[in-house]
């Protein structure tokens, strides 16, 4: 039999297996059991791209649009995305034969009492060759398949993190713009405040100089006026601090920020919420978690390929002298075919423990998949109530604000009137100081609330309906 036939022969058995032995993952997503709809009322529509649009306000745009242009975490996950693609192409390659060229040149010098070496032999001889080299690993078991499509699920995994850190800077991003409102709200009421009670301090000295009002009414509201002022400077700070924070959002430190639209002039968005089952595809960190399981399936397969033979086919052909003049001369061609087989008998149970490694780490990527949905489902339900008694409190602080303003207007009359007590006027004012701060912070947490919901839902759709990156 001649070699080839033998060669042949030997890998028979080795083509038979491969009809029976495949190991190309088969993944089918996992049944979650999530509720059929929402414990909150939520109106099932489909969310736009570009939600902060829906607060209404041009300069709040431009600073989203320009972090998400601009923001280092985001850099780093682009990066992140191009090193998987990058792994891709390099799994990609490994299922594709291999051809490369070389050339070398040698002399030797055999020694003259070498008895094997006939006398008037040449002891000095120079070879020189020029070949080109083929192999080619057959992936018979799918063992390479298995790794581009581990590969490949753990690219889509990382471009769902960049859109999910996409997703996140822009909330960031609105929920420090709806901080600076809201500081620079409460800083005007209390600068208003601030200058209602200075006038009414000079007033009150007027009359107690002029002998109608006791010295404990001056010292009283002097004190209201300290706190008043002292509140102004913690505000203030506050302001600033958020100011900063919004700036590293933006990838810049420095510069002015545009003033934009106060807390009373931003749009409430009307929220689209749908059907629990679309957070699956809709939610930047649920799609993320999903690949990794993919991935994990896809690498179950890649180390049970381990436990079949190792085919690889190699093959040169070039030109090989004793002369370099002759090089490429007639008679100088050489070739070689070669085939192996490598089966693995014993390595201590490597193969196995790999295997028994392989398929922890999909239970364990399961697990995170179905924390993720669970997780992502809850996060909505808890935003959802946040946004219906967020509402509720904003609006029970503005029927309080509205009534305790009568209420000082009030007092102030009875006090100019002589029927009431200056402290009377002073506490009606301090509430009043106290509940306009509560209201201001009650829109901030109302608006503040619909970012977390749109957060919750994965921030927007697509134009052909897939998560908005």
């Amino acid at each position: 039999m001649s070699p080839s036939r033998r060669l042949l022969a030997a890998l028979l058995p080795a083509l038979a297996l491969a009809g029976c032995a495949s190991l190309v993952p088969h993944y089918q997503r996992p049944e979650l059991a999530l509720p059929p709809s929402y414990s909150a009322p939520a109106a099932a529509a489909v969310l736009a791209d570009g939600w902060w649009r829906a607060f209404g306000d041009p300069a709040l745009d431009r600073l989203v649009e320009e972090a998400l242009g601009a923001n280092q975490d985001l850099a780093a996950a682009a990066a992140r995305v191009e090193e998987a693609r990058a792994l891709l192409g390099l799994t990609r390659a490994d299922r594709y034969p291999e051809l490369s060229a070389g050339a070398s040149a040698s002399r030797s010098r055999f020694s003259a009492d070498n008895p094997q070496i006939p006398p008037g032999i040449n002891l000095e001889t120079d070879t020189f060759r020029a070949v080109a080299q083929l192999s080619y690993q057959v992936d018979f078991w799918g063992r390479f398949k298995a790794a581009s499509a581990a590969a490949r699920a753990a690219l889509l995994a990382t471009e769902a993190g960049r859109a999910n850190v996409r997703l996140e800077v822009a909330a960031e991003v609105v929920t420090a713009y709806l901080d600076r409102a809201g500081y620079r709200q409460q800083l005007e009421v209390a600068r208003q405040t601030l200058g209602s009670r200075e006038e009414s301090l000079r007033l009150e000295r007027v009359r107690f100089e002029s002998g109608t009002l006791s010295e404990l009414d001056v010292a009283q509201a002097e004190a209201e006026l300290a706190a008043t002022e002292a509140t102004v400077p913690g505000l203030e700070r506050a302001l600033r601090q958020t100011e900063v924070r919004l700036a590293v959002l933006l990838g810049r430190v420095g510069g002015s920020l545009e003033p934009g639209h106060d807390l009373g002039e931003l749009a409430l968005p009307e929220v689209p919420v749908g059907l629990p089952s679309s957070l699956l595809a809709r939610r930047p960190d649920v799609v993320a978690a999903e690949q990794e399981l993919v991935a994990a399936n896809a690498r179950v397969a890649q180390a049970r390929a381990a436990y079949f033979p190792l085919i690889s086919l190699t093959a040169y052909a070039g030109s090989e002298s004793s002369e370099l003049s002759n090089l490429l001369g007639s008679g100088t061609f050489v070739w070689q075919a070669a085939a192996s087989l490598v089966q693995p008998i014993f390595n201590a149970g490597r193969t196995r423990r790999n295997v028994e490694a392989a398929r922890a780490r999909e239970l364990g990527a399961l697990a995170a998949y179905k924390k993720a949905a669970e997780s992502a489902f809850a996060e909505v339900e808890s935003a959802l109530v946040a946004l219906s008694t967020s509402a509720a409190e904003r609006a029970a602080r503005g029927r309080q604000s509205a009534a305790l303003e009568r209420a000082r207007d009030l007092a102030r009359l009875r006090y100019d009137a002589g029927d009431s007590s200056y402290l009377e006027l002073l506490d009606a004012e301090r509430n009043l100081f106290a509940a306009q701060l509560s209201l201001a912070r009650a829109r901030r947490d109302e608006l503040a609330a619909a970012v977390t919901l749109f957060q919750a839902l994965g921030g927007g759709w697509g134009a052909e309906g897939t998560a908005a990156p």
